[in-house]
């Protein structure tokens, strides 16, 4: 298991495939929600891939929003679930963010993943809120 910084568009590419997969495919998010103004190497946001068994199975992104790194697009094709690479995807943003300076990250959290963030240190900030017909929490950690 390990996590890349994507610096290549062929790897961007994958990252939107595994998200297209999970997010569009999976989770009926519409197509046209999935992809923004972001999705590119110009240096708004990094997002990275997570490896397993050498193949790509994961990705997620951080963007810099106000003081806070925010953690968006985390996901992991279905059969890798249950091998720890939430929590790797989670790592890598966060050194990211760490890297760049920054001392604070949030994200969107589904609120079925809502225990999972809080075992990696993540404090729900929000009541539940829908987006993209998926009940989500803001959550928050100082790093």
């Amino acid at each position: 298991m390990k996590a890349k910084r994507v610096t290549l568009e062929e790897d961007l590419r994958i990252a939107f495939h595994i998200r297209k997969e999970v997010f569009v495919e999976e989770q009926g998010v519409p197509l046209e929600d999935e992809y923004d103004e972001f999705d590119n190497l110009n240096g708004q946001c990094a997002h990275i891939l997570v490896y397993f068994e050498e193949q790509p199975v994961g990705t997620g992104r951080v963007r810099w929003v106000d003081e806070f790194g925010k953690l968006e697009r985390i996901c992991i094709l279905g059969p890798y679930r249950k091998f720890g690479l939430g929590k790797v995807i989670i790592t890598a943003l966060e050194e990211i963010a760490q890297d760049r300076g920054t001392t604070r990250v949030k994200l969107h959290g589904q609120s079925q993943a809502e225990g999972f963030y809080n075992k990696l240190g993540y404090q729900s900030s929000s009541s539940v809120f829908i987006e993209d017909g998926i009940p989500h929490l803001l959550m928050t950690k100082d790093l």
